[in-house]
Formats: C-alpha cells, sequence, structure tokens
C-alpha cells in the first residue's frame, strides 16, 4: 500500500512568518465578517434579498449599503428634507409607479428631474402607451411609421405630437407672468387625474417638482409652439424663470435642518441638487447621500462622478452618509425602494407642507 503523500511545504513558508501582535490584531479587525451566500430558500422577498446582500459582495453590497442610507435618512429625528434626482429612460424603463409610489408614500420631499421623463410622465396620462420593442429595428423603417425609439421600447410619435399641443393648449391659458418651473409643473400636474403619474400625485401631495433644463424636453416643445401661437396672434407670453427655480430651491435648503439627496443616474438633476446645497451660503451640504449610476468616475464626467468628490465643493458633508452602486437603474430603484416600503421605514414620518409665498419666499410646516 502506497503512502499518502503530505505536503507541508507551504505550511513550513507560513510558520516562517513573524506575526508581530499589531499585525495579529490588524489582521482579526479585516477577517471578522465572511461573506455569507445568498440563500434564495430563506430570500422570499425584497427586503429579505437585501438583507442578504448586506452580508455579500460587489454591486449586491453597493445597493445593500444604499438601502441603509436612505433607512437613516428616513429615520433622522431631525427630519432630513429628501431631494430625489431623475435623469435617464426611467419611464420607458417600467420606474414610473416606482417614482410615483416614493412620492405618494412620502419618502421624497422635492424632485429635481429631465423634461423628458416628466413629459413622457404626461405622455403616459394622456392614455398613451409605451411599448416592448428592440435596440435592433430598422429605426428608418420605424420613422416613416411614427414610431420613436427609447432603447428597447417604442413610443407613438402621434401620441407625442397631441401631448406637444395639449400642453401648448394648457400653456395658453396661463397668465401671462414669470413662472418657476416647480409653479408650471405644479399647475400641469392639476390637469391630470391619472392615479400611475409623477406629476398628478406631486399636486396631490404638494411635492415640489423642478426641470431647471425644461426647454430641452418635449416640454419645451410644447411651449415653443405656445410661444410661436402667441407671437402670430400678438397676444403676451408667460415666462419660466429659471432663477426663480434657484430661488426657490435655495430656500428649501435654507429652511431645512439638514438635507438629504437621492440621484438616479446623474446630468443636470444631479448636479441641480449638489448646487441647491451652496446656492445661497449655506455650506453645511447635504447631510446624507446615494446614487445608482452606470458611468465610472475615471472619464471626469459629472454622472459618474463620487459623492466623496463633492464634499470638495462643499455640497455633500464632510461627514456625510453616503453610498454608490454602479447599476442599471431599472435594476437598482425598484430594489432599493421596495426594500424601504416592505420594511415599513416610511409610516411614521410626516409629511412636509410647503406654503409658497408670492414673493417667492418659502413657509415649511412639519407634521
Amino acid at each position: 500500500m502506497l503512502d499518502k503523500p503530505v505536503f507541508k511545504f507551504f505550511k513550513q513558508k507560513s510558520d516562517e512568518i513573524d506575526l508581530s501582535p499589531d499585525v495579529v490584531k490588524e489582521r482579526r479587525s479585516l477577517l471578522k465578517e465572511p461573506v455569507e451566500p445568498v440563500d434564495l430558500e430563506k430570500a422570499t422577498t425584497i427586503k429579505d434579498l437585501v438583507e442578504a446582500w448586506k452580508k455579500g459582495g460587489i454591486q449586491s453590497r453597493r445597493i445593500a449599503e444604499c438601502t441603509i442610507v436612505y433607512e437613516n435618512m428616513l429615520l433622522d429625528k431631525d427630519r432630513p428634507t429628501v431631494m430625489l434626482g431623475l435623469s435617464g429612460a426611467l419611464i420607458a424603463g417600467g420606474l414610473r409607479k416606482v417614482i410615483r409610489d416614493m412620492i405618494s408614500k412620502g419618502i421624497v420631499d422635492v424632485v429635481v428631474s429631465t423634461g423628458a421623463i416628466l413629459y413622457q410622465d404626461y405622455y403616459a396620462a394622456q392614455g398613451f402607451r409605451h411599448y416592448k420593442g428592440t435596440p435592433h429595428a430598422d429605426d428608418e423603417r420605424l420613422h416613416d411609421l411614427y414610431i420613436d425609439r427609447i432603447y428597447d421600447s417604442y413610443v407613438d410619435e402621434i401620441g407625442f405630437v397631441e401631448c406637444d399641443d395639449r400642453i401648448s393648449e394648457f400653456s395658453a391659458k396661463l397668465e401671462p407672468r414669470n413662472y418657476s418651473t416647480r409653479e408650471f409643473l405644479h399647475l400641469m400636474g392639476s390637469t391630470l387625474k391619472d392615479e400611475d403619474s409623477i406629476l398628478f400625485h406631486a399636486y396631490r401631495y404638494g411635492v415640489p417638482v423642478f426641470c431647471p433644463a425644461i426647454a430641452d424636453s418635449s416640454i419645451g416643445i410644447g411651449l415653443a409652439g405656445y410661444f410661436r401661437w402667441a407671437k402670430e396672434k400678438g397676444k403676451p407670453t408667460f415666462t419660466i424663470d429659471v432663477m426663480k427655480d434657484n430661488y426657490e430651491i435655495a430656500q428649501i435648503v435654507l429652511k431645512s435642518k439638514k438635507t438629504g439627496s437621492i440621484y438616479v443616474g446623474g446630468g443636470v438633476p444631479k448636479n441641480y441638487i449638489n448646487d441647491a446645497a451652496v446656492m445661497l451660503d449655506y455650506t453645511k451640504g447635504h447631510s446624507y447621500a446615494f446614487q445608482i449610476t452606470a458611468d465610472a468616475p475615471h472619464w471626469g464626467g459629472l454622472t459618474g462622478s463620487t459623492l466623496d468628490e463633492a464634499k470638495s465643493w462643499g455640497k455633500v458633508a464632510k461627514r456625510a452618509t453616503r453610498a454608490t452602486a454602479y447599476a442599471e437603474a431599472t435594476i437598482a430603484l425598484p430594489l432599493i425602494v421596495g426594500y424601504i416600503l416592505q420594511k415599513g421605514v416610511h409610516k411614521e414620518r410626516s409629511r412636509l407642507r410647503f406654503s409658497w409665498l408670492k414673493d417667492g419666499n418659502l413657509n415649511i410646516v412639519r407634521g
């Protein structure tokens, strides 16, 4: 019978390593939390899965860390004002009701969005739909069929044109004066009755919605149609006053003991929420922040920029609780929001009531 070979070469080498007490202590501190495998027999809800991810790794743990930041933000006794930045093809990706639920359940207090997201919410509120398509479509043929493509979704160009005209018609009824985008979108939301609409629920609950790049959207196309009509008829026009936007969102920050920020994607909404923290000499920065981004920081662009980078500008507080998930929003956001709602973190949270004065100033009533 052959002897079983015993290899001790590597063990002998390891025995030669001199582990000082300090090294032993440091090793123990670093090797104390094992990665635990996800048990899908136990993780049967979104809450269960995200809880399991807290002991996982890579982007699953990053998503779990975002939920921790969000939970702390919502449970803070100082009642931070939570600002949500939205960019990307979120409506086409199926997140309309997720965002609507964030408003209706009271887990966001202020929304800053691209015009495209708000326009597509308005489009859906008019009874039009997004449709499953393919990124490999014949786009020239789609053009001839009056179908627009958003990656793997289709929208009805004829429906878009109808919505442009409806926005023009709505605009023609407004008093010719200066409006912030918040005022304009609040009034636009008042015309809707769709229970799944972001704008309708923002109007219902008094949640301010800002769109600092409103002209860069199909809402802007509707406004252009109204402006052309007014000029041809010799009628006075109203003005979207972006400086009024700046003053209004800065008032929200100044009158909040703390603020928290959520960035879905990047672009103008992310930068605008960041700028709001320093717009009127407010230097504390956001106390909480988390972001979902599919971009990387090493390209130097805003969308992938880290929350630590924002500290250098004073936009995120030096000791802010923060997290970043490098993930696609249609996957990550429902998981984060689903965790919060299934855990019931929001149930005892009071709503803010914003009372806007004619001079652009603001009173915030809590509770």
